[in-house]
């Protein structure tokens, strides 16, 4: 059983991830924004922690990550409300998440990032480039750390029931997969710690996730 801080807990992929992570016994404490987010975190079996990411320093932060095992950042502004915004979550909120880590302690990360291919090929929206440059950015200021990093980097977010089933991999091609899915792989991520500082590309496919992930992990 691991203690988990989840930013992010309170969108899609982060309800999915504490509702898996709190089924399979692990202790969740979700931070949140909004004070109407707290009972619904609650109700997924997390402990609420009320806090603005773009507001927090590293200091601030680390005080309400104290006592963790495993930190996950799966929050993002998607390519949406604008370029500060982007900026502000997708790139200085890691970083600010990564410098708290260090301050508390918690030697694992957890990265929800972006398939490198996202986008290509269609006419996509200059804030969706930034968000792009952010996210990259965030891998390299993460893999750069002296964290036990993990970068997750999922092809298109759908909202279909999730199967259980992905195709995972330093580099795979491009396709959908489901935020239930991606809270699964997470879930399976925590629970395997020796998988560490490796970037893995996550799409749907025919392979069980504990499968998937059974070459990545030194001990298989």
């Amino acid at each position: 059983m691991s203690t988990v801080f989840v930013i992010g807990a309170a969108g899609k992929v982060g309800r999915h991830l504490v509702s898996q992570l709190t089924a399979r016994g692990h202790r969740v404490r979700a931070l949140h924004r909004r004070p109407e987010q707290a009972a619904a975190l609650q109700q997924d079996g997390a402990t609420p922690v009320a806090g603005d990411l773009q507001a927090l320093d590293g200091t601030s932060l680390a005080a309400l990550l104290a006592g963790s095992d495993v930190l996950v950042f799966t929050a993002g502004a998607g390519g949406k409300g604008g370029v500060d915004t982007t900026r502000a979550i997708d790139g200085r909120g890691l970083e600010t998440a990564v410098d708290a880590a260090r301050r508390a302690g918690v030697q694992r990360v957890l990265l929800v990032s972006a398939f490198p291919e996202a986008g290509r090929g269609t006419d996509v929206s200059d804030t969706f480039e930034v968000y792009m440059q952010v996210k990259k950015q965030a891998d390299v200021h993460l893999a750069a750390s002296c964290l036990e990093w993990v970068i997750l980097r999922p092809g298109t977010l759908t909202d279909a029931a999730g199967t259980g089933n992905v195709s995972a991999g330093p580099a795979i091609g491009y396709g959908d997969i489901s935020r239930e899915d991606v809270a699964a792989t997470l879930v399976a991520l925590v629970e395997r710690p020796a998988i560490q500082r490796v970037i893995i590309e996550l799409t749907a496919g025919d392979t069980p996730v504990a499968e998937a992930l059974d070459y990545l992990d030194p001990r298989t």
